[in-house]
């Protein structure tokens, strides 16, 4: 494959960045994880935050955190990274697709609400809700349902830090747990690390303990003599990756500026070129982490055609009902989810990240705007 111009992610670094990791190599006496953990509950507005080694990891600490059990179920859209119904698999409990709204790549409300209603069950844990591309459903309906049905509420905000949801950070707005990923899906960064945020003092001190073996220690005894009081797993975030990501949450604003500006310059450019349409710009607090286009036709001829011009894209996501396990597992059929179906045949998602120039925005849209043309 021909490298590409202009790839669909490029990781971000700044002076600060490198000030942070040089602190670390250089054994400065400054415990960077909690830090960033200090630093991240400022800037989302969070009671408690533990970091983690991924997003998944944060995810799946999460599972543990709830104390999920063999048999319970867990509700999440069926257009969802394969790494939300994972973790609930990984405890043989059972995720429930939702399907996607009409005109939103988010879970539909009104059929998670009519699927709560109907399945009333101390089974019934939790709601996995993704922020797809840093755009959020109506949370309040959501926390509602969550009081009604007695169901705990995650939500997975990888691609939406910084997103707002009225006018509070996506991270303190109301949610059981909400966990982050600083290598988004398929925006890959040069770090990997996760974030869980709560206000529940129980759950972060259960996390805590879970997220290091459950292992405990006398204050008063040698440092090496240990107990063992549940079961857990190592979801440590090196020092490393905790120095480079508090630079990266620290400019995270700027950034997220920086993408709406480009999702503007590309909305602007594209509202009128045939067989492509457009996201809605009427979120202002969507942080456009993700620019999601649909082409009408042959969608994956598309981005083949964009590739040949240097052009990167990504797909957000295959629908979990189409992957073999899940269908094979479930029996699920290619029609059972048809907004997401519909809407996976066509979705296609351009670079957009704050170190784009203009130049290379314009580039992208002057590719989009020329083989466009040649779709009959």
């Amino acid at each position: 494959m021909k490298d590409l111009k202009i790839p669909f992610s490029r990781y971000e670094s700044s002076r600060s960045a490198h000030s942070n990791v040089s602190d670390s190599l250089d054994g400065e006496d400054t415990n960077q994880i909690e830090e960033l953990e200090r630093e991240f509950c400022e800037y989302v507005g969070a009671k408690y935050a533990i970091a983690t080694s991924h997003g998944t990891s944060a995810l799946h600490l999460a599972m543990l955190a709830f104390d999920l059990k063999r048999g319970d179920k867990v509700v999440c859209s069926v257009n969802a990274h394969p790494n939300v119904p994972e973790v609930v698999r990984h405890f043989d409990a059972e995720p429930v697709f939702i399907d996607i709204a009409k005109n939103s790549y988010n879970i539909d409300l009104d059929k998670l609400e009519a699927y709560l209603q109907e399945h009333k069950s101390k089974k019934l844990k939790a709601v996995i809700l993704t922020h797809l591309g840093g755009e959020s459903v109506d949370l309040e309906r959501v926390y509602s349902m969550a009081k009604l049905y007695n169901v705990r509420i995650v939500e997975d905000a990888s691609e939406a830090l910084g997103a707002t949801y009225k006018g509070n950070k996506i991270g303190a707005t109301g949610a059981d747990i909400v966990t982050f990923n600083f290598s988004p899906h398929l925006k890959k960064n040069i770090c990997n690390g996760g974030m869980l945020v709560t206000e529940d003092e129980e759950v972060i001190e259960r996390a805590r303990l879970l997220a290091h073996h459950a292992m405990v220690r006398d204050e008063d005894a040698l440092e090496y003599i240990y107990d063992v009081v549940d079961i857990g797993n190592d979801y440590s975030l090196s020092q490393l990756n905790a120095a480079y990501i508090r630079a990266q949450v620290k400019e995270q604003d700027a950034n997220v500026k920086r993408e709406r500006e480009i999702a503007q310059m590309y909305s602007k450019e594209l509202a009128n070129v045939e067989h492509v349409q457009i996201p809605s710009m009427d979120n202002e607090e969507n942080s456009f982490s993700l620019y999601i286009i649909k082409i009408d036709k042959n969608r994956d001829s598309f981005a083949t055609a964009l590739q040949e011009e240097g052009i990167g894209s990504g797909l957000h996501y295959i629908p979990l009902h189409l992957l073999t396990y899940y269908k094979t597992k479930y029996s699920l059929r290619v029609n059972d989810f048809p907004v997401a179906l519909r809407t996976f045949q066509q979705v296609l998602s351009l670079p957009i990240y704050a170190s784009m120039s203009d130049d290379e925005v314009k580039t992208v849209i002057k590719a989009v705007k020329k083989i466009a043309k040649t779709r009959v």
